[in-house]
């Protein structure tokens, strides 16, 4: 009997164990065998891009954010700095700092929830180089962890592509907004580069001399800083039209001529002498002195040294090392990419006129449109005639920008026109071609994309119209979306809701 009795005790404590497993709680609350729900949220500004993942929140329970932080400027991740998070609600609230990222862009505040309600989350981020602040509203804590399952409900997938925070930092990648903006008619069409009037400046010989070259490499295309010494002319030596001997005979005429001046001032200034006589002498010394200091100016050692007038580079070089030359010969010209004059020719049934037109874009070195507008560039002219060999109108502008390309290369060019229609726009750089049909990668959150057909309409320049396909306020990639697509046809990307 006494052993009947132990094991009927015995199967009474299995049967209580059992049950107490089947009601067993992982350490975040959560039932055995069921996932804690997880959110996530991302949130732009104009410097920064937020995307955080964090379990629920839920009373007592400790959530673990992984808050990644990315410089939208350069898109890398923040490196350096301190990530404050406060859960507020009314005039109280906590608060959880970390003074460092658990890994590059990656920061790991801790907060747990005392009451249940509606909360709102603070993000501060303060970098070495700037601070920023990020707001989330209506966030909820829960009782526990039932009424947050069957709120939230269990994560499913939605068939977007996935692609990393970590992998993003690791490529050429950037992000743009999708924007309203004003969208002109477009001439395409292409243009020839110009010199401008003020980029190029020819250096003539101040004085007689022997050609000195002063540096090591003086050719064609050689770049040149302001001041920087070029050459010199030397005419020591020379029997007749020698600097030196010019230069002494004008400082001695100057200085007698400077001598006759202050003398004839004192008989003027003591009316002993008329003004006639006395406008006879200023004249004299005021040559005198010219001739002199535009003899001396320049001139060391002797020599008279020619030096750039500008940041530039060279663009020609019409005497050799050893010449001598007459004053008044052309020695060298300077040249600056700083400004040029874009030509460019097209049909006359355009239309066009100075009245119509609004702007012209062209292409840099690299690809990159720019507008004229942008450096407060101009267009000059518009031809008003055609000829019979040659049946188009040109089109001149001023471009004052740095354009490191050859004159007389080609570059393609856009010319807006008209009256401006407010439409959506991106980047042309968002745009993935196949065939002749557009699509874009857009951003939906920190690590989840999708590809999106669009119908495109005007290019202006580095923006295109979308017609159909995104809203204002979705944000596409820029660069690094051949990576995200390539990502979305691997079929093995990360899942969402990883641990850092």
């Amino acid at each position: 009997m006494k052993y009947i009795i132990i094991v009927l005790a015995l199967m009474a404590m299995s049967c209580n164990n059992k049950a107490d497993d089947a009601h067993a709680h992982n350490a975040d609350g959560s039932h055995a065998g069921e996932e804690m729900p997880r959110l996530d949220h991302t949130i732009w500004t104009d410097k920064t891009e937020l995307f955080v993942e964090f379990p629920a929140l839920i009373v007592g329970n400790p959530s673990r954010f992984a808050a990644h932080f990315t410089v939208l400027n350069k898109h890398q991740p923040v490196r350096e700095g301190s990530v404050t998070v406060s859960l507020i609600k009314g005039n109280k609230g906590l608060r959880n700092t970390v003074d460092s990222p658990s890994s590059p862009g990656i920061f790991s505040p801790t907060i747990q929830p005392k009451e249940a309600g509606n909360y709102q989350l603070v993000f501060e981020l303060k970098t070495p180089e700037y601070s920023d602040r990020i707001t989330i509203d209506d966030v909820t804590v829960y009782e526990n962890f039932d009424d947050a399952l069957k709120t939230l409900g269990t994560a499913e997938e939605d068939g977007s592509i996935s692609f990393l925070k970590e992998q993003a930092w690791k490529i050429d990648f950037q992000t743009s907004p999708v924007v309203s903006g004003e969208i002109y008619n477009v001439i395409t069409t292409s243009g020839v580069w110009m010199p401008s009037p003020n980029s190029v400046k020819s250096l003539a010989a101040k004085s007689n001399g022997v050609v000195d070259f002063k540096m090591n490499i003086l050719t064609e295309g050689t770049v040149v800083k302001q001041g920087q010494l070029l050459m010199s002319l030397n005419s020591q030596g020379l029997a007749s039209n020698n600097l030196n001997t010019e230069i002494e005979n004008a400082r001695a005429n100057f200085e007698q001529a400077k001598s006759e001046y202050e003398r004839k001032k004192e008989l003027y200034n003591s009316k002993i002498i008329p003004k006639s006589d006395f406008e006879i002498v200023e004249s004299n010394f005021s040559k005198a002195k010219s001739i002199y200091q535009s003899l001396a100016l320049g001139v060391s050692d002797g020599s008279k040294q020619i030096r750039a007038p500008f940041d530039g580079f060279i663009k020609s070089i019409s005497v050799s090392n050893g010449d001598y030359v007459d004053q008044g010969v052309a020695l060298i010209s300077i040249g600056s990419h700083q400004s040029k004059i874009l030509k460019t020719q097209l049909a006359p049934n355009y239309g066009l006129s100075m009245e119509n037109v609004k702007g012209i874009w062209y292409q840099t070195k690299d690809g990159q449109w720019k507008s004229i507008n942008d450096t407060e560039g101009d267009i000059l002219s518009i031809s008003k005639d055609v000829e019979r060999d040659n049946p188009l109108i040109s089109v001149f502008a001023q471009v004052n920008a740095d354009v490191d390309m050859p004159e007389g290369s080609l570059t393609s060019v856009q010319i807006t026109m008209g009256t401006a229609n407010q439409n959506t726009m991106i980047p042309v750089n968002a745009l993935l071609e196949d065939y002749g049909s557009y699509s874009v990668i857009v951003q939906l959150s920190g690590e989840s994309f999708e590809r999106r057909p669009v119908k495109i309409g005007e290019r202006n320049g580095e923006n295109v119209e979308i017609l159909q396909g995104l809203k204002v306020g979705e944000t596409v990639i820029t660069t690094g979306a051949y990576q995200v697509k390539m990502a979305s046809m691997s079929g093995s990307t990360p899942a969402h809701g990883h641990d850092h």
